[in-house]
């Protein structure tokens, strides 16, 4: 498995314009750019960024990627907090799965402690702004090694 997945839920599509205080002034274009340029450093053979306002969008790559064989860095959105139909759609592919959230989801509001999805991922790397996305390549790519 040598291919990397990026998918992001919704409202992500606005980075740079959404509350920047929280989420950056980078654009969405940027960060897939730098992910792309530190997927192709750690030698994955492809990197495709995905990006989705629409939970059953999401869900059908997520099936996707097992056919694939992508591992998946996950930035779910406001769907980690309820979107169980994503959680078993995780579950079921059975590949390497990396949540990851920009801003520390402990420090926000209440509903966002809760990831539906943690449970059902390898990992997850919050508060780390868009570095938590090279962050969770580096992950991917060692677990895919083992």
């Amino acid at each position: 498995m040598k291919n990397v997945l990026i998918i992001n839920g919704p409202n992500l599509n606005l980075l740079g314009e959404r509350e920047p205080g929280t989420y950056g002034d980078d654009t969405y274009e940027s960060l897939c750019a730098d992910i792309k340029a530190k997927a192709a450093e750690l030698g994955f053979d492809s990197c495709e960024c995905f990006q989705s306002n629409h939970e059953g969008e999401i869900i059908d790559k997520i099936h996707a990627a097992r056919l694939d064989k992508c591992g998946i860095i996950l930035n779910a959105g406001a769907y980690t907090h309820y979107s169980y139909a994503i959680r078993d759609a995780i579950a079921a592919v059975k590949i390497p799965v990396i949540e990851v959230h920009i801003s520390n989801i402990e420090k926000r509001e209440e509903f966002r402690h809760t990831s539906v999805i943690s449970a059902v991922c390898s990992g997850t790397i919050f508060g780390f702004g868009r570095i938590g996305y090279l962050l969770a390549l580096q992950a991917l790519k060692w677990k895919v090694k083992s």
